[in-house]
Parts: C-alpha cells; sequence; structure tokens
C-alpha cells in the first residue's frame, strides 16, 4: 500500500495532520491526557478564553436531541491570566499546535485579549465572533458583515500570531460574512460555530436550557456545515478549518472535498474522547487504500 502523509500547511504553519480538537469541547490536557496522545493531534483549540473570569450560564446547561446537543455553557473560563498562568504550560508540553479562541463583549475587550497572547507560545489565535456586542444592544458581531470586518481588522492589527475567524451560522448568508472577515485581514476562516436551537419540557412547560435557547452541534448540523464550507471556500483565497458534526474519518474526508484545509471535531470528544484519533486512523486507511499519497489531494477534490 502506499505511504501516505497526512501533513497540512495551514498560514504558513506547518502541522502534522489536519484534526484539530475544536474550541469548547476539548477541555484542557489536564483532562484529555488520560483517554488519548495529545501529541497525536494536528491542533488543539482551547476552550474560550475572555478578558476577566466569566460565571456562564445559568444551569441547566446541556439538553440532548435526537442526533446531537443544545448547549448554554455561555463561556464560562477563569480568564486570560489564569489560563496563560496555569493551562497553557500543560498543553505547550505535547507535540501539538495551539490554537487561542478569544471571546469579548467589545472590539476592544477582543484587542485586550489578542494582547495577552502576543508574547506567548502559542500558533494561531481563533476570534471568536459570535458574542454579544453590548454597544450594539446585544447583536452578534458575526451577522453583521461590518461588524465582522471591524472587529477583524481590530484584532489582526494587535494579534502577533496569525489570526483565524470563526463564524456563525446564524447569518443571512455566509459567503458575506467569511468575504468581510478576510477584507478586514484574517489568516484563515474556521465554521461553522453552532446553530441556534432550543427544547421544551413538555410536563413543566418551561424551557429545558436556564438561558431559554442555545448551540446546536453534533450529527445534525453536519449537512448545513457542509454546504456552508464549500460555499465559502469558494467564495475566497484564505484557507478555511472546517467543523460542525464531524464524529467520523467519513465526515472529515467530506469537509475536506468541500474545500476544508483542516477539520474540527467538536461534539464527538464529548460522544467518545478518543474519537479525533479515530477518526486519524481512519484517514490513514483511507488514504493508503486508495493510494493517495498526500492528504492535500483532497482539499478541495468536490467533483460536481
Amino acid at each position: 500500500m502506499t505511504k501516505s502523509s497526512l501533513a497540512v500547511n495551514l498560514c504558513g504553519i506547518d502541522f502534522k495532520n489536519p484534526v484539530i480538537a475544536a474550541s469548547g469541547t476539548f477541555g484542557s490536557a489536564r483532562e484529555y491526557h488520560r483517554f488519548i496522545d495529545i501529541s497525536r493531534l494536528g491542533g488543539v483549540a482551547v476552550k474560550g478564553v475572555t478578558l476577566e473570569p466569566r460565571k456562564g450560564n445559568p444551569p441547566p446547561r446541556i439538553a440532548e436531541t435526537p442526533s446531537g446537543i443544545l448547549n448554554s455553557v455561555g463561556l464560562q473560563n477563569p480568564g486570560a491570566d489564569y489560563f496563560i498562568e496555569q493551562e497553557l504550560p500543560l498543553l505547550q508540553a505535547y507535540d501539538t499546535r495551539i490554537l487561542v479562541n478569544i471571546n469579548g463583549n467589545t472590539v476592544e475587550e477582543y484587542c485586550r485579549v489578542a494582547e495577552k497572547f502576543q508574547n506567548r507560545k502559542i500558533d494561531m489565535l481563533e476570534l471568536n465572533i459570535s458574542c454579544p456586542n453590548v454597544k450594539q444592544g446585544g447583536a452578534s458581531f458575526g451577522a453583521d458583515p461590518g461588524m465582522v470586518y471591524q472587529v477583524t481588522k481590530a484584532v489582526k492589527s494587535i494579534a502577533a500570531q496569525p489570526l483565524i475567524v470563526k463564524l456563525t451560522p446564524n447569518t443571512t448568508d455566509i459567503r458575506e460574512t467569511a468575504r468581510a472577515a478576510e477584507a478586514g485581514g484574517c489568516d484563515a476562516i474556521s465554521l461553522i460555530n453552532t446553530l441556534l436551537g432550543m427544547a421544551i419540557d413538555i410536563r413543566t412547560r418551561r424551557p429545558v436550557l436556564g438561558n431559554i435557547v442555545g448551540g446546536l452541534s453534533g450529527p445534525a448540523v453536519k449537512p448545513v456545515a457542509l454546504r456552508m464550507v464549500w460555499q465559502v471556500a469558494k467564495s475566497v483565497k484564505v484557507p478555511v478549518i472546517g467543523m460542525g458534526g464531524i464524529t467520523t474519518w467519513e465526515d472529515a474526508v467530506e469537509f475536506l472535498l468541500a474545500g476544508a484545509s483542516c477539520i474540527a471535531v467538536g461534539t464527538g470528544n464529548l460522544m467518545d474522547p478518543s474519537t479525533c484519533t479515530h477518526i486519524l486512523d481512519g484517514l490513514a486507511r483511507y488514504m493508503a487504500e486508495n493510494g493517495i499519497r498526500s492528504i492535500t489531494e483532497l482539499i478541495g477534490g468536490l467533483i460536481v
């Protein structure tokens, strides 16, 4: 069988493979090292980091759906300073690329968080623009192309590392927000974040989630995510990281063919902590059996 290479290059950075543990679902190195060899992963996108600690939304925060989960965790995290001092050193001990997901309520907050990581040993910043913009009446940054451009441009001027912009699917045309992020100077785009959904307890007649609505993820969103990745990959020149319902190596191949340069696994990690390594093993078998020498041969290889 053909000896195959899983290596990819993203924004000038070499990844040993295209499989990234997605932000918000991987926890930390102190948790996942018990289940998998973290050094096998192409990269780890850490849980969203904010300037100050956040308690998150009121419980219940998780609700199962027939083919996925709803979550309304609300970016609970101990804040940037704690993360840098306590969590980042643990992850730096592994041979994997580190992507730090940053969040803020205002453009200024995003920039201040990015500034915290200017001199830190990380590989990329992932800008999560699905958070409320409190100065604009609570609207989401990611739903407005103008705001996408503004926050991307501002953070790019601060960031010392390549900047990924993570897009929300809760918008009229994902291509418009992707183009706005590219115009703002981003180096890559990741998508999709969760779809807005809700669940109701018919016995109590109340919402299941304490926040009423939450983000839907898992296999249920895969067809939507795949379509959006395909659309964005054709609409921008920067590389795309695809995510949304990827739980098997076959899913990963679909996203690569649709135009993703890397893929990120989110809810799959909650279903089985070894999902990422299973995907890696499956990709290697698929390539060897089909005479594919490099994983890059699959990227954008969809025949239409």
